[in-house]
């Protein structure tokens, strides 16, 4: 039986593992030829990552100018908010990075494991939770630093993100992305007087 990679080894497959489905998509991956432009068989890919789907969340975690990443840094640089216009000022900076090109490269990636969670929700929903709930508890570590109970913090933390979600899928395919911004915006607005009465 061979040996699993040494990590730097099992770390450049799986970063050509996501730059092979950021150029060809996820509809139709097949690990032959993904194992071809690797240079690796499609048994030895298995015998690695265990099946398609662990591998291509594996893939997807480990990407280091992931948005959930960036958010986090700007937490740990600034702390997390004290009040309802920190909590603005940090979401808004947030958001500004989906403008970055290599950001919004990779969405159309997120796009497809979300269609693909729907149809094969055995097979890539754990992949789609995963990325949600990243979200999902960042967000909530915040809200309950600017004083809510669990049950709210994490209700306005799945509001948010799920508001999120949807304004920055959209675009991908209609292209208004001067739209999704406002909108994003509106939501704040909408949101904040609820974040100023708990502060």
């Amino acid at each position: 039986m061979p040996r699993p990679p040494d990590p730097a080894r099992r770390r450049a497959l799986l970063d050509g593992v996501r730059a092979y489905v950021l150029r060809n998509g996820l509809a139709d991956l097949s690990l032959r030829p993904l194992g071809r432009a690797l240079g690796i068989s499609d048994r030895m890919l298995l015998y690695y990552f265990g099946t398609k789907e662990r591998m291509i969340a594996e893939a997807l975690a480990l990407y280091e100018r992931r948005p959930v990443f960036r958010a986090r840094t700007l937490l740990e640089s600034g702390g997390s908010p004290t009040d309802a216009a920190g909590l603005r000022r940090f979401l808004e900076r947030v958001w500004r990075q989906f403008s970055d090109p290599d950001v919004r490269a990779v969405l159309p990636l997120y796009l497809e494991v979300m269609s693909a969670s729907v149809l094969h929700p055995d097979r890539y929903g754990p992949v789609m939770r995963d990325i949600i709930s990243e979200w999902t508890d960042l967000f909530t570590s915040v809200f309950l630093g600017l004083g809510m109970d669990r049950e709210r913090a994490r209700t306005q933390a799945a509001l948010l993100t799920d508001a999120s979600f949807g304004l920055l899928l959209a675009p991908l395919a209609d292209g208004h992305w001067e739209r999704a911004e406002a909108a994003f915006h509106t939501l704040l607005d909408t949101l904040e007087p609820g974040w100023r009465a708990t502060a």
